[in-house]
């Protein structure tokens, strides 16, 4: 019994001797070190990459959505109803809108320092609900706005106490993007990139070798 296991230790040192350097390697290194070929933290990465190229990108769309279209309609005082240039600044937000269907929005309704803090809010929501409206109505879907705040009397842009129209408005604002559903950063994806992350840190089969059993 004894020389039997004397037998088979020294036949696993010949074998571990003659094994390449690389072999030899793959066994002198830490436990589950030789699983990583490059997919562990993949995912992970991946999907910091896609949020970092979404900010760059709503950044981009924002500046062009001001720069193509007006972003700003005026209102007469104490009023939310849209005139006919309010309304064709508005078709101009809605085809631009729709022409890029993968981005989010804000509208800002504002007003100006006659009355009081709470009426002016309210008139604001107001102005702003009317621009969702009439954006509605040209085909944009209310499920891409993103919100809509009144900021009352606390912005003008106008500093004046007096009914300036210029403080009597609501703004539009591209506020995001919605990546296409391909490659959406949904609860399956995550889940896919998780069991990705846990089929990464498996065991391949051939690198770790079968213990060896003695004989009785």
């Amino acid at each position: 019994m004894r020389a039997r296991l004397v037998f088979l230790t020294l036949g696993t040192v010949l074998a571990l001797t003659g094994c390449s350097p690389q072999q030899r390697e793959e066994f002198d290194r830490p436990a589950g070190e030789t699983l990583d070929d490059g997919s562990f933290g993949k995912a992970t990465t991946t999907n910091r990459m896609m949020m970092t190229a979404d900010r760059a990108m709503a950044i981009d769309m924002t500046r062009r959505f001001a720069a193509e279209v007006p972003n700003t309609v005026t209102f007469a005082f104490d009023s939310a109803a849209l005139d006919l240039t309010a309304q064709g600044a508005l078709d101009r937000q809605a085809g631009w809108i729709l022409r890029h269907p993968f981005v989010v929005f804000r509208v800002y309704g504002h007003a100006d320092k006659v009355g009081s803090d709470a009426y002016n809010k309210a008139l604001g929501l107001r102005r702003a609900e009317a621009v969702i409206g009439y954006l509605a109505g040209r085909g944009v879907s209310r499920a891409r706005l993103q919100a809509v705040v009144s900021h009352g009397e606390t912005r003008p842009l106008v500093p004046s106490a007096g009914p300036e129209r210029q403080n009597r408005r609501t703004v539009t604002e591209v506020s995001g993007v919605i990546r296409p559903r391909p490659m959406a950063i949904d609860g399956k994806y995550m889940e896919r990139s998780y069991k990705a992350y846990l089929d990464s840190a498996q065991p391949k089969p051939g690198l770790i070798p079968e213990p060896l059993q003695a004989e009785e």
